[in-house]
């Protein structure tokens, strides 16, 4: 991952507001890339790219994906080489409650995107953030591979399914013909500093934590793929980038952690638990409550073998060190911390892992 060739390079993210758009555009700025956000307002407060100050390094236009007039003026105005696509409705739960704008956001936002692609003389690499969950899941714990049918059960998982459809509809009417190369990157769940996110288990376990009160588990046997945010962000940036170099590299790949970091939440909020106590000396305790939720997948796994053969991509930090790294974040973020040099010195350290690994 030499991110070098991102010095004054000019990408454009859509969701650069929201938590992992926040750390990937750390990571650029940090290679001296020349970025571009368009997005919303952060959608939690506290938030991350507010308390990093990430607008600061970069240009940021607050407008909706859903407007297309406002996203191709930020593409004619910028003129973008890269662009990572990320905004999104991202919460199952908020999914039920509103399908419709998630399929407005999560479907139409993409169409918007990969139009303002199309139109653009600028644009030479593409990548659609997209999710795990697009697979038909018929719980056969068994790890999906690139090729299975796409078919998520609720509205954001089947937002994120047609959002996959359309990035293969344009790229191939389209895209190719440009010589465009654009690919989708299906993550696993992503954890890490600064994800203040309802209704997710590791926000929910911070903000019990701080205040001294039980966590609350939904369901504690649900399997899902865990990974620090470090893991995908880097891999998208090296998928941009290889494709830019080499069309042929356009495609769908699963980015995940290998099978030891593979866990149920229950397990997941046990390292919380102990990392908790490590760094504040103090030990919550969790409850499971299941509340009578809608419909989630029982277990998620991801075949990662190849962005690993195709790119040499391997995840770096196992659940252990994954859960080490967001809790110091946290807890430091709960004492006053500086939350701008320690968002930085994890980036650096995770880098260095990876150097250190490819030199091996």
């Amino acid at each position: 991952m030499d991110f070098t060739f991102y010095k004054d390079r000019k990408v454009l993210i859509t969701g650069h507001t929201g938590f992992k758009g926040s750390w990937m555009c750390r990571v650029l700025e940090n290679a001296g890339a020349r970025i571009f956000g368009y997005a919303l307002e952060s959608p939690t407060d506290p938030a991350l790219f507010q308390l990093c100050r990430i607008g600061d390094g970069m240009q940021s236009r607050i407008a909706d994906i859903r407007d297309f007039d406002r996203l191709k003026s930020a593409f004619d105005e910028f003129g973008p080489e890269i662009v990572i696509h990320m905004a999104a409705q991202p919460i199952v739960r908020t999914s039920y409650k509103e399908p419709r704008v998630t399929y407005e956001t999560n479907v139409m936002g993409t169409v918007n995107v990969l139009e303002c692609c199309r139109l653009s003389d600028t644009v030479r690499s593409v990548v659609n953030v997209t999710t795990d969950k697009v697979y038909r899941n018929e719980e056969r714990n068994e790890a999906f591979r690139e090729e299975e049918y796409l078919d998520g059960y609720d509205p954001y998982s089947n937002s994120k399914s047609c959002s996959e459809l359309v990035t293969s509809s344009y790229r191939n009417a389209f895209l190719k013909e440009k010589g465009i190369p654009v690919s989708t990157c299906r993550a696993g769940n992503v954890i890490g500093g600064g994800d203040f996110a309802k209704d997710r288990i590791v926000p929910d376990c911070y903000r019990a934590a701080s205040k001294g009160e039980s966590i609350i588990v939904r369901n504690p046997h649900s399997v899902r793929p865990y990974q620090h945010v470090l893991e995908p962000v880097c891999a998208y940036l090296e998928v941009a980038k290889r494709q830019y170099e080499d069309p042929a590299f356009s495609g769908a790949y699963n980015i995940g952690p290998d099978e030891e970091s593979i866990i149920n939440t229950g397990r997941l909020t046990d390292l919380f638990c102990e990392k908790w106590e490590k760094y504040t000396g103090k030990r919550p305790e969790w409850i499971d409550r299941y509340d009578g939720g809608p419909h989630e997948a029982g277990c998620l796994k991801l075949d990662n073998r190849k962005v690993k053969e195709t790119f040499g991509i391997k995840p770096r930090w196992n659940i252990d060190e994954t859960l080490g790294r967001t809790v110091e974040w946290y807890a430091a973020f709960s004492g006053g911390g500086d939350m701008i040099a320690l968002t930085d010195s994890q980036i650096r350290e995770f880098l260095k892992d990876d150097k250190d690994t490819r030199d091996m």
